[in-house]
């Protein structure tokens, strides 16, 4: 009795001891299921996990760590200093506000404090893919907005629907300076219904206001 006790500690385990009792064979550590396809999985979660990590070590916290391609386009426009009536007019009309380098920087930095800069960013970058007219630059500015806004494993990926995202996949075959279109609209239209009415009532908004005011309180 005692040999055939001594035998059986002797042989090697063939299998591994799964959770609940289950014998199953030895396998990688990423997966129990042995299969290329989950490992592969697996991997591209932990590498997309390292990488939120590391923009989460920068000075700001999330995506807003992230440095995009077309971001370098317009760190920060240039513009003159609007007047108190030009921001005050920015309240009663996006477009307008849209439509002034001022305006944009000044809602840019909201957006910013809300972690959804990148629509603004999205939209300046169609607006430059508009305006290109080499053929090898419109595909390489083209594939650049993919991949920073659009790809799903960008950190500053917009919201679109499904829609707007099949059209995206068919125009990438062949890159038009106009084939984000309609996904730009419906990214301003976004930040008109959604961001650009807090924008109003922000701190940032009401500082920079009072800022061009107080000169004619002056005088």
């Amino acid at each position: 009795m005692r040999k055939r006790q001594q035998s059986q500690n002797d042989e090697p385990s063939p299998v591994s001891q799964a959770p609940g009792g289950n014998q199953r064979p030895n396998t990688c550590c990423f997966c129990w299921c042995c299969c290329c396809s989950c490992s592969w999985y697996v991997l591209q979660y932990i590498w997309y996990l390292i990488q939120y990590r590391n923009e989460d070590r920068g000075e700001n916290a999330g995506r807003m760590a992230h440095t995009t391609k077309m971001e370098s386009i317009q760190v920060v426009e240039e513009c003159k200093s609007p007047t108190a009536e030009e921001v005050i007019s920015w309240s009663h009309n996006f477009d307008k506000m849209m439509n002034s380098p001022a305006g944009r920087n000044l809602f840019r930095d909201f957006l910013r404090t809300e972690y959804s800069e990148e629509n603004l960013l999205f939209w300046l970058a169609c607006e430059d893919l508009k305006n290109e007219q080499n053929k090898k630059l419109v595909e390489e500015k083209a594939r650049n907005v993919y991949e920073d806004y659009i790809s799903i494993l960008s950190p500053k990926e917009v919201s679109l629907d499904s829609r707007v995202r099949e059209v995206i996949n068919r125009n990438l075959l062949d890159p038009t300076p106009h084939m984000y279109e309609d996904a730009q609209l419906q990214i301003y239209t976004l930040m008109h219904r959604d961001s650009f009415p807090r924008f109003l009532n922000s701190q940032v908004y009401k500082t920079f206001l009072e800022s061009t005011e107080s000169p004619t309180i002056d005088s």
